[in-house]
């Protein structure tokens, strides 16, 4: 039997290739020969190349479809003509992709009334990018929604007058349509002249005249330009609201004269209205006259 010899060095160990020599191929596995791509390329993420759930049909679906141009054709008809597998196949990839969030199909009409379905590919599920912009953009003129007009804004309050009385108001809305003669830029729409005119009654109410009111509308005008001629006016006419004219207290009028009952004369049994029974006007005159005169004969030979 050999004798052993303990101080013998140990023989070398076989080296792997990882360890010893990282940068060289590995003896078994996959090899990458890459070649860094400058055009025609589609970036896409591991998390859908090695998705665990999905199958390799589904993740092959959802890489052609991130690889084509917007607006490119991407239904169950389409891609079962362009790939050997058939719809049924085709639609349940589909079904997987919409499942794991990498796909959204909706179903919209179109102006014309025509069912077509929409498909929104993500190549990163619950993450939103430029993508979602230019979606919206790419949408037909007849599905978007109407663009509110923005609000107007509100114009000052003006006062009010105590009776509205239409040719008051009326009165009012001459006055500011005649501002634009003196200055043009006080050019009013009719919603604003609307506005205002409550505001003009009350200065009139307050036995100012038209004149007067034109004249303190417009002297003094900035030289900048109104922006909101206005909004200009209904501050003129709250801060610059005259006083209310003095009371006079209404002249009282004569005392009309009382209604008499009806009385029957004695003479010629005309009715007359006096306070007491007697005779008639006529009838007295004739007695206050000379009897034996032929106006007084005439007078009762005409009673």
């Amino acid at each position: 039997m050999a004798a052993q010899h303990p101080n013998a060095p140990t023989p070398a160990t076989s080296g792997t290739v990882d360890v010893d020599h990282p940068h060289e191929q590995p003896l078994a596995g996959v090899v990458h020969d890459n070649v860094r791509h400058t055009e025609s390329f589609t970036v896409v993420g591991n998390h859908l190349v090695q998705h665990k759930e999905l199958s390799l049909l589904a993740i092959g679906l959802s890489c052609y479809i991130q690889s084509v141009r917007q607006g490119t054709s991407v239904d169950i008809k389409t891609l079962a003509a362009r790939f050997p597998e058939g719809p049924t196949r085709i639609a349940a990839g589909l079904r997987e992709l919409e499942k794991h969030g990498y796909l959204q199909r909706t179903c919209t009409r179109t102006s014309t009334g025509r069912i077509v379905t929409r498909t929104v590919s993500r190549n990163r599920p619950g993450h939103s990018g430029n993508g979602s912009a230019r979606e919206t953009a790419s949408r037909p003129a007849a599905r978007r929604a109407p663009q509110e007009k923005p609000p107007r804004k509100r114009l000052p309050a003006v006062p009010h007058p105590s009776c509205t009385a239409p040719a008051l108001l009326q009165a009012a809305v001459d006055v500011l349509t005649g501002l634009r003669r003196r200055d043009p830029r006080l050019l009013l729409s009719a919603t604003d002249a609307e506005h205002l005119a409550p505001g003009v009654a009350a200065w009139l109410e307050r036995e100012v005249t038209p004149t007067a009111v034109r004249h303190a509308l417009t002297e003094n005008l900035p030289h900048e330009p109104l922006i909101r001629p206005a909004a200009f006016l209904a501050h003129r006419l709250t801060a610059q609201l005259p006083p209310p004219p003095p009371f006079r207290p209404p002249v009282p009028s004569a005392a009309p004269e009382p209604r008499h009952p009806l009385q029957t004369c004695d003479d010629c049994d005309r009715a007359f209205r006096a306070p007491q029974p007697g005779r008639c006007r006529e009838c007295r005159a004739v007695a206050d006259r000379v009897p034996g005169s032929p106006d007084v004969e005439e007078m009762r030979t005409t009673g």
